[in-house]
């Protein structure tokens, strides 16, 4: 199970890591400025440092085990996960109305953030033992679909719209990467397009309409639903070319920003950092995404590109939801910005999945299975 194999070190990823830690260092900045002195107990910039040295110590085990391994374990991993999004529904006190923690006592557990890395694990081992070259055909995605339906019920029953919706992102995306016969994408397109019409009139809760019709019209309530956009398009705008100064942005310092360690970080580094600091910030993450593609094709077996097309789907749709959404251009779904939001099962569930990519790139000089 364990490598320790001399060359693994010589293929070890620094610019993978070097990427984590630059975004790491910048995430942990723009903390301290968000909350500087206003939070009780110990500063989230402290937490999410310590949440930083439990993933990269998570990257390090991941690392020192052959990825491939997953392929025997996924389906035990998976029902482990599915049993946290159980109990998490069943037992776990929420916050307004939700039930999306476990207390474990040093930090609260979100079962839905690892069932997103669960779910590309899943996926990308089905895929790698079915695929035949021929295309998959709509009676063949039938056990996918089930893989990736279950958890997806139970994070929107908790209620988390917005995560649930990631799973359906990440099983799109990896499910047009195979090779899929015609008619099986046709019939997939038309059943989507299906379901978003009776989700809209039948599934969807009032609030989360509301959510939707706000972003469409945010004025029809400032103070309401449309605050949390409105505020954040000020201050996003606010920062100009060059930003108001490190410490100096007044829509987080004055409390009108709400949520802004969390699902609004971007919009206090926007304000204070402005729009060449926002493009220096966009520059790294491309090129994290771009990296993370540069290791899919790489890799020499076709789990490992699998299992990084996931990871790399999981990181992007996340980060381009949330930067939409701070920027007034897609309705507010409570969406972390991967490495960069407060959050410790967010974080963890990301670093693990960056180890994976390390792993996958670290190994590419080995034989495919």
């Amino acid at each position: 199970m364990f490598q320790f194999d001399r060359r693994l070190f010589q293929n070890f990823d620094w610019v993978l890591l070097g990427l984590v830690a630059l975004i790491g260092a910048m995430c942990l900045a723009n903390l301290y400025s968000a909350m500087p002195d206003t939070f009780r107990g110990t500063p989230v910039y402290l937490k999410q440092l310590y949440f930083f040295i439990m993933g990269f110590a998570l990257i390090l085990l991941i690392i020192s085990v052959d990825y491939r391994i997953l392929v025997e374990f996924n389906y035990t991993l998976y029902g482990a996960v599915i049993c946290l999004l159980l109990f998490s529904s069943l037992f776990s006190s929420g916050l307004a109305g939700t039930s999306r923690w476990i207390d474990l006592g040093f930090f609260k557990l979100q079962p839905s953030e690892p069932a997103k890395l669960m779910l590309v694990i899943t996926l990308a081992s089905y895929y790698f033992r079915k695929d035949t070259g021929k295309g998959f055909t709509l009676k063949e995605l039938f056990v996918p679909l089930m893989l990736a339906g279950l958890p997806f019920a139970l994070i929107v029953s908790q209620p988390d719209l917005g995560t649930a919706l990631m799973l359906a992102f990440i099983f799109i995306s990896m499910t047009l990467f195979v090779k899929l016969r015609w008619s099986t994408l046709v019939t997939l397109i038309g059943t989507a397009f299906l379901t978003a019409g009776i989700g809209w009139q039948y599934l969807l809760k009032p609030y989360q309409r509301q959510r939707i019709e706000t972003f469409l019209n945010p004025g029809s309530d400032s103070l309401g639903s449309g605050y949390h956009i409105i505020q954040s398009k000020i201050a996003v705008g606010s920062g100009r070319t060059f930003g108001k100064g490190y410490l100096q942005g007044t829509q987080g310092n004055l409390d009108f920003l709400p949520e802004r360690h969390t699902d609004f970080a971007f919009s206090i580094w926007a304000e204070e950092w402005g729009f060449f600091g926002s493009l220096f910030f966009f520059a790294v993450y491309f090129f994290l995404i771009f990296w993370g593609l540069n290791i899919a094709l790489s890799s020499r077996d076709k789990f490992g590109t699998l299992l990084c097309i996931g990871v790399v789907s999981l990181i992007f749709w996340q980060a381009f939801i949330n930067l939409a959404m701070v920027m007034g251009l897609l309705p507010v779904v409570g969406m972390p910005l991967p490495l960069f939001s407060y959050g410790g099962s967010s974080l963890l569930t990301t670093m693990a999945g960056i180890g994976i990519l390390m792993s996958v790139r670290m190994r590419r000089y080995q034989a495919p299975v």
